[in-house]
């Protein structure tokens, strides 16, 4: 695996420029193909109601419409300022647009699985940030691993990369999307937090096998006090100066993070670096 192909979910929130420009990082690394479509959320099929009263269908229908529009002008307009060309890579870079993508998140997952990687931004609680509901359906219905772009776009990606082992089957997966960049990586740290693991192979093992899959690491295990991991994990990285985290999401269930937390919703909800994350 490469990543050659990458999709851009386009849509009016606070984060789209930076997740433009994290997602041309990545795609001038590898001279890949970009594609966008216009991400919207389901329209009722038949009336939506406010305090003023009804929206017929056809006038929804035509803001529906010109969402679209207006979401392939901002990524024209995005690849054009960059120099980014219509049509397969040619040696550098390239784009194209996915024209009539059906209403709702779940359209993203299942585009998803006919791409390497999905870029997608930061998840945040306003009303004009990212939806948690768009990242956990590619999550969970792709099959493929997402790059969360941070809120300020990376000048690199991929010359120094933080591993954040957990011995699971989800990071496990997880590294092995990530190869291609780790290969290709100046400096790699696979970083175990002590007692936040579930049962499987150490830190050491996972370096090892990273090492005969051509990939020059280096294995730390950090007792993390009274912080959770992914505070440890976000420290860390930045301490460390790295341009990337490589993490499997929600180890543990859901549900139990969202009532106790959990490594994985604390990047969500604080990381300022990429993250290439799986399920």
């Amino acid at each position: 695996m490469s990543f050659k192909t990458i999709l851009v979910p386009i849509e009016q929130h606070e984060l789209m420029s930076a997740t433009l420009e994290t997602a041309l990082v990545l795609a001038r690394k590898f001279d890949a193909y970009v594609e966008g479509f216009a991400l919207r959320p389901v329209v009722a099929p038949v009336m939506a109601m406010d305090i003023g009263g009804a929206f017929p269908l056809a006038e929804l229908q035509e803001n529906d419409a010109k969402m679209a529009t207006e979401a392939k002008a901002l990524f024209d307009a995005f690849m054009h300022k960059n120099a980014v060309a219509y049509g397969d890579p040619k040696g550098a870079a390239g784009c194209g647009w996915f024209e009539g993508a059906p209403d709702g998140d779940q359209f993203v997952g299942s585009h998803g699985r006919v791409f390497d990687v999905t870029v997608l931004g930061r998840p945040g609680e306003s009303a004009q940030s990212p939806r948690l509901s768009t990242y956990e359906a590619c999550l969970f219905e792709s099959g493929r691993p997402i790059l969360l772009a941070p809120p300020a776009p990376p000048r690199t990606m991929g010359e120094n990369i933080l591993i954040a082992w957990n011995h699971s089957t989800e990071q496990a997966r997880t590294n092995a999307f990530a190869l291609p960049l780790l290969r290709g990586a100046k400096k790699v740290t696979v970083l175990t937090v002590e007692g936040s693991s579930v049962v499987g192979p150490t830190g050491a093992q996972a370096a090892r096998h990273l090492r005969l899959n051509g990939v020059a690491c280096e294995e730390i295990s950090v007792n993390p006090g009274n912080r959770n991991a992914g505070e440890v994990i976000l420290s860390h990285a930045e301490q460390l100066g790295c341009d990337l985290v490589v993490k499997g999401a929600y180890t543990q269930s859901r549900l139990r993070q969202m009532i106790f937390g959990g490594a994985t919703r604390h990047i969500l909800a604080h990381t300022r670096l990429p993250v290439l994350m799986s399920h």
